[in-house]
């Protein structure tokens, strides 16, 4: 039986996804440091770097009682637009995506679903690439993309926060 942790607060982990050898692929990592300092106050939310790791996420995914995932989702959108994907809808936008590591992702959601271990609630912040040739800068419009992507991903945990 899966023991859901005793105390009142919501365990909220936060996993910024990406490869940053390809350009706006790595956004999720990219956007780790701001994060951490964005949310510095906040006990009870956990923030790890998921990079190319796949299943090595399976503990945190299943640990979180509320997850916020943040990538480049190749959606076919203008580049640099954001999009938020809730729940049961994310498996769906890893099958567009052509990523080496999503599949790795895809992969930890399948097994953590298989075992009865989802989170209550997931949601993907997303990004649409401008860019995924080499290189290890973010392009403009997708760096000028991420303070509103932080507000996004805040706002998100405090509302979560505010109703434990």
């Amino acid at each position: 039986m899966h023991n859901q942790s005793l105390s009142l607060t919501k365990n909220i982990k936060i996993i910024g996804i990406g490869n940053t050898l390809y350009s706006d692929e790595g956004v999720g990592v990219h956007l780790i440091p701001y994060l951490e300092e964005a949310l510095a106050d906040f006990t009870n939310v956990e923030i790890i770097e998921g990079a190319t790791d796949g299943m090595k996420l399976l503990e945190p995914v299943e640990e979180a009682d509320y997850l916020i995932v943040i990538d480049a989702i190749n959606a076919g959108k203008p580049a640099g637009e954001l999009m938020m994907i809730r729940n049961g809808e994310i498996p769906k936008y890893y099958g567009v995506k052509m990523s080496v590591h999503q599949i790795g992702f895809q992969e930890v959601l399948l097994a953590a679903d298989l075992r009865e271990k989802l989170p209550k609630e997931m949601i993907m912040f997303g990004i649409q690439p401008a860019s995924l040739d080499m290189g290890l800068e973010l392009s403009d419009i997708v760096k000028t993309k991420l303070p509103e992507l932080v507000t996004n991903v805040v706002d998100q945990v405090q509302k979560w926060s505010e109703n434990m």
